[in-house]
């Protein structure tokens, strides 16, 4: 099995895929005139002023989602694993792919807002990558193929939210805890899956409810911690980041012969963590309720940095400036140690041990359970916001059409196929515990690889209307308007939820003055 994985990863995982990941956020930054720096006031803005309705939650309680689904174990043995195989240099490239990927974002998500629409089961907002692409183009020659597009990227996400990513979060957490507490995996998988199911029957705004409560108090007390170990090793703070930028170029002894695998594990982990490109951001930023889609797509590319910049680089920092890390050779642990930091016991396998080690050098006994309480928030969080998305995309394959075979079959097959999709998402969480790290790694980047390739070449071609939102909500903030969206004087077709919306109070009288304008 470990080799079968090994070979579909490599597939996917090659060259092209790294290229079309900071290519296409160096082409959305430039013809963005760069919005991940001139829009930060906006994106802070949004977050303390964003509303929410019996449909929508929150812009904050959205970023919460979707920070669920990025801060997870890819924040701490995510990045400790870049290190390992790309060495210190990898963490260079993860900030590349922030700060490239923050624009990404964007489009994915304004998209994902923009052509949102609501489930007719439960009234609450639904959107993602497989609705754009079918609604986008719904009037054009090349309609029937992207319908089919987002047909083949909702399965696409169903198995790799529902079954393949998973088991990633919960290794590491089962990884975490054992190191900590020596808990048998078969326990913590119990735990989990009594945990999980308790949350995730309760549906989105169940979801959104925890994640705005836990994701900024665990990522913020994690940061803190972090950079309290960083602080008291201040000293070391010039040579690594020496170390960082010499690694990331090719320019160090030890190093160099690995600057290419640098790039490719920043970039693979990168995407990994902050998950800009890979399609899972616009699914919370479509629940959100707001009166402009740029309004979200802003506050989505802010979670980017607040994934990477700042929870990565936390890692990133602990790791090296305590030098607890070992760089090895050909991406395996199998391979020569061409660098390490001198802390670390020989016996410390790559992954949270790297971060665990770290803690304790400062605070002796407590960084191994530190870092087990952590992932548990961490890795739990994203698995919810793992299933909150499978969902969608279930609802999204199952459609309107079984109610023209048989009335009201949709209904019934909504209930019984969100109980199965329960279901296998604990079946994946309690095998992903007692699995491999080696094959849990393999099995999450497999399914990142294949949703990102589908989604940056999908919003490659349907990039202009989120395009043309950002020029409309420039130019309603220069007249100094609260936004409020119309697709149509911008000639964008297939958002009918926007078509008939009708917001209340100031927005409403905005809207008013739009359409007398146009």
């Amino acid at each position: 099995m470990s080799g079968a994985l090994s070979a579909i990863n490599g597939v996917i995982w090659s060259d092209w895929l790294v290229y079309l990941c900071l290519a296409s956020g160096v082409y959305f930054s430039i013809r963005s005139r760069f919005l991940q720096v001139r829009h930060v006031k906006g994106m802070l803005q949004q977050l303390v002023h964003g509303e929410k309705s019996a449909s929508g939650v929150s812009s904050f309680q959205a970023l919460a989602m979707s920070l669920s689904g990025r801060v997870g174990t890819g924040n701490v043995a995510g990045v400790a694993t870049a290190i390992a195989f790309g060495g210190p240099g990898a963490l260079f490239w993860m900030w590349m792919m922030a700060f490239l990927g923050a624009s990404t974002s964007f489009i994915e998500s304004t998209l994902g807002q923009m052509y949102k629409t609501k489930d007719p089961l439960t009234g609450e907002y639904r959107g993602g990558p497989a609705y754009y692409f079918s609604r986008a183009l719904a009037h054009t020659k090349g309609a029937a193929f992207f319908k089919g597009y987002g047909y083949v990227f909702a399965a696409v996400t169903v198995l790799a939210c529902g079954l393949l990513l998973p088991g990633v979060q919960a290794n590491s957490m089962a990884t975490a805890i054992d190191g900590a507490w020596t808990l048998p995996a078969w326990v913590v998988a119990v735990g989990s899956v009594i945990l999980l199911a308790l949350v995730i029957i309760g549906g989105v705004k169940r979801i959104a409810n925890v994640a705005s409560f836990v994701v900024p108090f665990m990522a913020l007390g994690y940061i803190v911690l972090a950079l309290i170990v960083v602080f008291i090793n201040a000293a070391q703070l010039p040579e690594m980041f020496s170390l960082v930028f010499r690694s990331a170029f090719g320019m160090d002894s030890a190093l160099g012969a690995i600057v290419g695998m640098a790039v490719m594990w920043g970039v693979k982990r990168g995407v990994y963590s902050n998950e800009a490109g890979q399609g899972t951001g616009p699914h919370a930023a479509a629940a959100a309720e707001v009166s402009h889609p740029a309004k979200q797509g802003l506050v989505q590319a802010f979670a980017v940095y607040v994934d990477t910049l700042f929870v990565c680089s936390a890692t990133g920092f602990l790791i090296l400036s305590t030098g607890a890390y070992r760089v090895f050779s050909g991406g395996t642990e199998d391979g020569d140690v061409l660098a390490e930091g001198g802390l670390l016991s020989a016996t410390a396998a790559v992954g949270p041990q790297y971060v665990q080690t770290g803690f304790d050098s400062v605070f002796p006994g407590v960084g191994a359970s530190f870092i087990a309480i952590t992932l548990i928030f961490f890795c739990l969080t994203t698995i919810i916001a793992y299933y909150y998305m499978a969902e969608t995309n279930l609802r999204f394959l199952l459609g309107k059409a079984s109610n023209r075979l048989i009335p009201g079959l949709n209904a019934s097959l909504g209930r019984v196929t969100t109980v199965a999709l329960q279901v296998a998402i604990l079946i994946a969480v309690a095998y992903g515990c007692v699995n491999t790290a080696a094959d849990a790694w393999l099995m999450g980047d497999i399914g990142v690889g294949l949703m990102a390739w589908l989604n940056i070449v999908g919003i490659l071609i349907l990039q202009q209307p989120a395009f043309k939102a950002l020029k409309d909500y420039e130019r309603q903030r220069k007249l100094g308007l609260d936004p409020v969206f119309d697709p149509r004087p911008l000639n964008i077709t297939g958002a009918t939820f926007w078509e008939t919306y009708k917001p209340s109070g100031p927005e409403r009288d905005n809207r008013e003055r739009e359409s007398a304008r146009s």
